[in-house]
């Protein structure tokens, strides 16, 4: 460059230096860094005096303090009095209940009750064989005789009639048990009853109008 450069000229020269452009550049000076040392928000007071190393900021919210220590635990409970003794534990099996009788099983209790297969044949033959000498049955002829009684004598001497002997006849098999003459005895008399009943007695037991 010669010696009569102009200002601007000048200027460039020196800029180009500094920053080591060309052969009389000068070194450029190296940068120091900054180091904040601290930051303070914005509306904040500045502090009276530089911080030390283990200070906390004053717009810093400060720690919660410590949880208090545990309450010890209770002593221990002591019992008075003798050990407890072993538990026993009772375990009561029920038994498994047979079933029941069918109506044919308890049907069939009734009638040995009342007495004998043979008993019971024997005693319905005799009540419907005739009698010699009449023609008639003993159950015919008791039925008439039930029936005649209600017809002349009245409604309650027919059941007066065909009632008492009944009762009398099942309360002996009953008390006593069946046998050959008491269950003809039996059904001789139930026969007879029948003619003591009339379908029309409960509407004249009702209303009191005879038939």
């Amino acid at each position: 460059m010669t010696a009569d450069q102009g200002a601007d000229e000048r200027r460039v020269a020196h800029l180009l230096r500094r920053n080591g452009v060309g052969p009389d550049s000068e070194a450029p000076t190296p940068r120091r860094p900054i180091t904040p040392s601290r930051v303070i928000p914005a509306g904040a007071p500045l502090p009276a005096r530089p911080p030390e190393p283990d200070d906390i900021p004053p717009w810093r919210t400060p720690p919660a303090p410590p949880p208090p220590p545990p309450a010890p635990l209770p002593p221990p409970v002591v019992l008075l009095g003798p050990p407890p003794g072993p538990i026993e534990v009772i375990v009561t099996l029920t038994p498994e209940q047979a079933p029941g009788p069918t109506w044919r099983e308890r049907l069939a209790a009734a009638v040995r009750r009342i007495g004998r297969p043979w008993q019971i044949l024997g005693a319905l033959t005799l009540t419907v064989t005739p009698i010699p000498g009449t023609g008639y049955s003993a159950a015919t002829t008791w039925h008439y005789t039930v029936s005649l009684a209600r017809q002349d004598l009245g409604v309650g001497w027919g059941y007066a009639t065909g009632g008492i002997p009944l009762a009398l006849a099942l309360l002996l098999v009953v008390r006593r048990g069946g046998t050959l003459l008491r269950l003809a005895a039996l059904a001789v008399t139930l026969v007879g009853a029948v003619g003591a009943i009339s379908w029309y007695d409960p509407i004249q037991l009702i209303t009191g109008v005879p038939r």
